[in-house]
């Protein structure tokens, strides 16, 4: 005789309506991996359905509410319990209530401002992804999905080249040298350092 169901009564998916057109780019994660992932540029709608599907048809499903967020998030790999929510946008797609069969319910993030590219590096991760929960009194059901962010942006016209210099009067002089002053995610950093004694 059981009194109580801990178990997961539904499936939620996430599926965005361009999935068979969109671009997908490569993006490493935390491992070393790469996967692909849709990719979206700044200012562009992002759209789809939620679809949650009862695993046992006829049975109702009671909830608190279904809701859509779409997040920016840094993660700094030294301080992995505190995430900065950097952007958040949430849709509530149904009032609290009950499920007795498997729904679709449609979403849209209009010309959504987009202020950074994702990234993985060493010490931090910047990430943005769809997050659908069905709140539940004792235990939420819940699915992320992870996409990939690009800004477009023109280069600077002026990249001049940096130079520093540091010193003790009489005792050292250290100069620094940088073939430029603004750099993509991806370049590599080349200057040069002249000591003194």
């Amino acid at each position: 005789m059981s009194f109580f169901s801990f178990g997961q009564s539904a499936e939620i998916d996430v599926v965005l309506n361009d999935a068979e057109t969109r671009k997908k780019a490569e993006h490493k994660s935390e491992d070393g991996k790469k996967d692909k992932y849709f990719l979206f540029y700044d200012g562009e709608t992002v759209s789809g359905k939620v679809n949650v599907t009862l695993k046992n048809p006829g049975k109702r499903l009671e909830h608190q509410g279904i809701k859509i967020e779409f997040v920016g998030q840094i993660e700094l790999y030294y301080d992995r319990g505190n995430h900065h929510e950097f952007f958040s946008l949430v849709k509530d797609l149904a009032r609290p209530g009950e499920i007795t069969q498997s729904q679709t319910f449609d979403f849209e993030f209009t010309h959504v401002e987009k202020p950074y590219e994702s990234y993985t590096g060493q010490n931090v991760k910047l990430r943005y992804f769809l997050r659908a929960t069905v709140t539940r009194r004792l235990n939420d059901l819940s699915k992320e999905m992870d996409i990939v962010v690009h800004t477009l942006s023109t280069y600077p016209e002026l990249n001049s080249s940096i130079k520093m210099e540091v010193g003790i009067e009489d005792c050292l002089h250290i100069e620094f040298e940088y073939n430029k002053s603004k750099y993509h995610l991806k370049d590599v950093i080349v200057g040069r350092s002249i000591s003194c004694w």
